[in-house]
């Protein structure tokens, strides 16, 4: 491609390339309306009419370079500092500045502030605090535009700072060993808060990072407008024809505080002098005009213009009415509505199948039911998984749907959310529970919030290997349910069985929230049944009587339903034995007319006691259904200490032995 190249007398030196003179104008325009809104939410800071925000002027060449260069549907996932990129993507302001203030009309109901939002109309996804997990949401759409064979990327940006985050390093890993079709931003302004560049890494430039990736990488001048436009605009053509990932350094600085509250006292004004003469807008003025291709009256009558049309929108967004207080709505908006249509099962056409082979026949049925699902984990592929759930399906359905993964727990999951912004479903196993606290960050701050937050609904189904009396110690054995219940926006199930393994798993799959599936290792190979074939689905959020009877309830979910069915079974009394199946939802209706039936309840959990759901059970039949006890409601859990290795002391450690003193006390009550 011909350049020229052209100095003004700007302190910017621009190479206009192949832009053209028409393309060049709404560049500026499009850096000049971000403007002016900040210079206007600035005075309104001031003013107490709004309470925070967090500035990006001086940087709005990245944010509108970028989002030019992109088609109107391919996904962009910004940070605080990139109003352009909305702006650029033509978001109403009213609705912006709606959203800003936490009014109706803006896109989170009042649930979130600034930034923190999405919305697939505009094709953006913002940011969560933890600055890191967009980078690989972004992956997980490039993951879905590769696997759809579209010509299309996806952008992320982040900040130096989050170049320091272990998701950065995640997300890019993954993206490069799969080759996927995303470029990463990093807007280097600087200061990470107050933290200098120097302090966050020891590198010459952040984008030599992208060598030790397998990427390419490029450093470029941030407040250079036509630089940023055109690197993105050559870079997606190369990616389009030959997909993989790209690192791109933007240089340049923040001219405010962190946020407006936090000022610059820590920056040395000689450098605050130094980055003010490259400011890009006026910059780009200056050289536009030099070119004839805009003139003084035609910057004076666009700011007037630009300031008239902001000042009316935000005025109208004022007296916009406050947010109606609705409990329902809240409670509702929680997750995505799902009328659950149970398949039943067909008992005449059954298979005996251990615990792992109800999984293993569940995942390949859904594998034919839903031709785009993707599964993903450590060694599942070739391999076939540590406890071989998966082993022949990537023969089957390909290394494409069959995905193993670097030890990335935290970048999987948050691909497996980027693939639902493409409409995918997902399944990510984690080799064992005990390392979903390595992804932690994006399953309860992503997964979990997105829909309360802007009604997307990730349909990730995450498999959780889980539990002890195996012998695998402190970091195999875990039962880590609990961790997940106390956080809303999460389904989580826990099959005791065979049967209810497969139809959980298949109704996880259908379900269109994120479903964590517990599933007990010692289960595995040591528990079976006459599994129906075929397709069907167990109802989320209802459990199962298991053992009828009227002197004594048994409330438990997991393993625990087989010991507690063994004990009913050698049993003189009558124990009654209800397993939940489901932890969120929960079954209250059931667990109301077990009690009301015996009047006796021990609620039953592998779990350590302190924390566990036994503690959230026994509490609601006490506020609840108190007068129905005659014995107070017995916890029996596991002991409060992490999971020993050696047999006996494991054998301690269950509650096994305990829950039959437990049942001989409250029955002589």
């Amino acid at each position: 491609m011909a350049t020229a190249s052209i100095t003004s007398k700007s302190a910017i030196k621009y190479k206009k390339g192949e832009v053209s003179k028409a393309e060049m104008k709404k560049l500026y325009l499009s850096m000049l309306y971000p403007r002016l809104i900040e210079e206007k939410m600035l005075i309104l800071l001031r003013q107490g009419k709004i309470s925070k925000w967090f500035s990006g002027i001086g940087q709005e060449a990245i944010s509108v370079g970028v989002t030019s260069a992109l088609d109107a549907d391919e996904i962009i996932f910004p940070m605080h500092r990139n109003l352009g990129v909305f702006t650029t993507r033509e978001i109403p302001l009213k609705r912006l500045f709606s959203q800003w203030q936490g009014k109706a009309n803006g896109f989170t109901k009042g649930r979130d502030r600034s930034f923190h939002f999405g919305t697939l109309e505009y094709s953006i996804v913002g940011m969560i605090s933890h600055l890191g997990p967009q980078l690989s949401l972004s992956a997980g759409v490039a993951l879905g535009h590769k696997l759809a064979k579209e010509k299309k990327i996806s952008v992320a940006f982040t900040g130096e700072g989050g170049t320091s985050e272990g998701e950065f390093h995640e997300a890019l890993n993954v993206a490069a060993v799969w080759k996927l079709p995303v470029i990463f931003i990093i807007e280097n302004n600087g200061y990470g808060l107050s933290t200098e560049t120097k302090e966050q890494y020891a590198c010459e430039n952040l984008a030599d990072r992208g060598l030790g990736y397998g990427m390419k990488s490029k450093v470029i001048d941030g407040n250079n407008i036509l630089e940023v436009y055109q690197t993105i605009v050559q870079i997606k053509k190369e990616i389009t024809k030959n997909p993989e990932p790209w690192l791109i350094e933007c240089k340049t600085f923040r001219m405010r505080g962190h946020e407006e509250a936090s000022g610059t006292k820590y920056v040395p004004k000689k450098l605050l002098e130094q980055w003010a003469k490259k400011d890009p807008i006026a910059n780009f003025e200056q050289y536009l005009v030099a070119e004839e291709i805009i003139d003084e009256n035609f910057i004076i009558n666009t700011r007037e213009h630009f300031k008239e049309e902001i000042h009316q929108d935000v005025q109208e967004v004022f007296v916009e009415p406050e947010i109606k207080v609705d409990f329902d709505t809240e409670i509702a908006d929680v997750f995505a509505s799902h009328d659950q249509l149970v398949s039943s099962p067909d008992y005449t056409d059954t298979t005996e199948r251990r615990y792992v082979d109800a999984i293993a026949d569940g995942i390949s049925i859904a594998m034919d039911k839903y031709d785009d699902l993707v599964l993903m984990g450590q060694d599942i592929a070739d391999y076939g998984g540590v406890f071989k759930i998966t082993d022949g399906l990537m023969e089957k359905y390909g290394k494409g749907r069959v995905r193993n993964t670097p030890i990335c727990e935290s970048a999987i999951v948050g691909i497996s959310m980027g693939l639902s912004l493409k409409g995918i479903r997902s399944m990510v196993e984690m080799q064992f529970s005990d390392f979903a606290t390595c992804a932690f960050n994006q399953i309860v701050n992503n997964l979990a919030k997105a829909h309360y937050r802007w009604g997307h609904a990730p349909n990730s189904v995450i498999r959780m290997p889980s539990g002890g009396g195996v012998g695998a110690g402190p970091y195999h054995s875990q039962s880590t349910e609990a961790w997940f219940t106390h956080v809303p926006g999460l389904k989580v199930v826990y099959p005791s069985n065979p049967i209810d393994a497969k139809g959980l798993l298949l109704a996880a799959f259908e379900d269109p929230n994120p479903v964590l599936y517990f599933e007990h290792k010692a289960l595995y190979r040591y528990t079976s049944a006459e599994v129906p074939n075929g397709y069907y689905t167990t109802e989320i959020g209802k459990a199962e009587i298991v053992c009828s009877g009227n002197a004594l309830s048994i409330i438990t979910y997991g393993a625990a339903v087989n010991w507690a069915k063994q004990l009913a079974d050698s049993s003189e009394c009558q124990i009654e034995v209800l397993d939940l199946r489901s932890l969120s939802p929960i079954d209250y209706e059931a667990i109301v007319a077990t009690v009301k039936k015996t009047n006796r309840v021990i609620v039953l959990q592998e779990d350590s006691m302190f924390g566990g759901i036994a503690g959230d059970i026994s509490a609601y039949i006490s506020e609840h259904l108190f007068e129905y006890l005659d014995a107070p409601v017995i916890r029996v859990a596991s002991l409060d200490t992490p999971i020993p290795f050696n047999k006996s002391l494991e054998n301690q450690y269950l509650p096994i032995d305990r829950l039959k003193e437990k049942v001989e006390y409250i029955l002589k009550y």
